[in-house]
């Protein structure tokens, strides 16, 4: 079917099934009540073009109240978030991420950390051991809480009309980030944030996912639909493209090549040994 057809079909329908064609380019039937925080869930896209107008008063600090919303494993809160807005030091984190340029056209731009400084510190002023802190389960719980708070202060952003997008090339130079954000021993950025008011001139768009028969299973793992799933995404993400008349790539293409090997992850490859040298032990 074609775009349009599916544009046409998704105006007609109710406002779930519409977020739901969006989000799927294909029927999802759910009995759901609609509201508000369903709609901002399914219509979340990446922002990469932001207008100049400033910030609201007060942005920073609801995002990281909402971000201190999310669940944590034992209330540890094993992370922190550095608030940069400095252009200087973003064209800086710009030039360590893979000059995204996103970066240097958001009023803002959040560093989401792996803070297990903060727990070490709190071992020392109690006399108690940390040693647990050296564990990689320590390091993942840091990072799993790290990404739940993050992904609260995007829904919170969003809901007051801003835009954001995940910035992974963080990643690619962790030491030489760690050392622009005065970031102490036992503390690593995880990810940066942009965020600001999305150009009406160059709007996101929803990019559809996988089908749900790709990702849900009940009860036990299984892979019987895999091949027939993938293919229909391959379909629907060219689809997609064609819309936004961006170059045709196969989403099985593109994952396969974004993890055939160590050069493709940007540098990546040797992260266990900085993350060393930053104070992870990860036994």
């Amino acid at each position: 079917m074609s775009g349009v057809a599916w544009t046409k079909r998704a105006q007609a329908a109710d406002p779930l099934a519409t977020r739901l064609f969006d989000r799927y380019r294909d029927d999802l039937s759910l009995p759901a009540k609609w509201g508000e925080a369903l709609d901002l869930i399914l219509a979340h896209r990446s922002v990469r073009a932001y207008t100049a107008d400033p910030l609201p008063a007060g942005t920073i600090e609801l995002a990281v109240a909402a971000a201190q919303s999310a669940a944590t494993s034992s209330n540890l809160q094993p992370w922190s978030v550095v608030a940069v807005e400095d252009p200087a030091r973003k064209a800086r984190l710009a030039a360590l991420s893979g000059n995204q340029k996103q970066i240097l056209h958001a009023p803002l731009f959040l560093l989401w950390i792996v803070d297990h400084h903060r727990l070490a510190q709190v071992g020392e002023q109690t006399g108690t051991p940390a040693n647990a802190l050296h564990y990689l389960e320590s390091f993942l719980l840091g990072a799993v809480d790290t990404s739940l708070a993050a992904q609260n202060a995007v829904l919170a952003l969003e809901a007051i009309g801003l835009g954001t997008c995940y910035i992974g090339g963080i990643r690619n130079k962790p030491a030489e980030v760690a050392t622009e954000l005065g970031l102490p021993p036992q503390s690593f950025a995880l990810f940066g944030l942009t965020v600001g008011h999305p150009d009406p001139a160059a709007p996101a768009s929803v990019k559809p996912r996988l089908p749900q028969e790709a990702v849900l299973f009940r009860e036990r793992y299984g892979e019987a639909a895999a091949p027939r799933s993938l293919a229909a995404y391959d379909a629907r993400l060219r689809s997609f493209q064609r819309e936004q008349e961006m170059p045709e790539r196969d989403w099985t293409e593109q994952a396969s090549q974004r993890v055939r090997g160590p050069d493709s992850l940007a540098g990546r490859d040797v992260l266990r040994d900085v993350l060393h040298r930053l104070g992870f032990a990860l036994k």
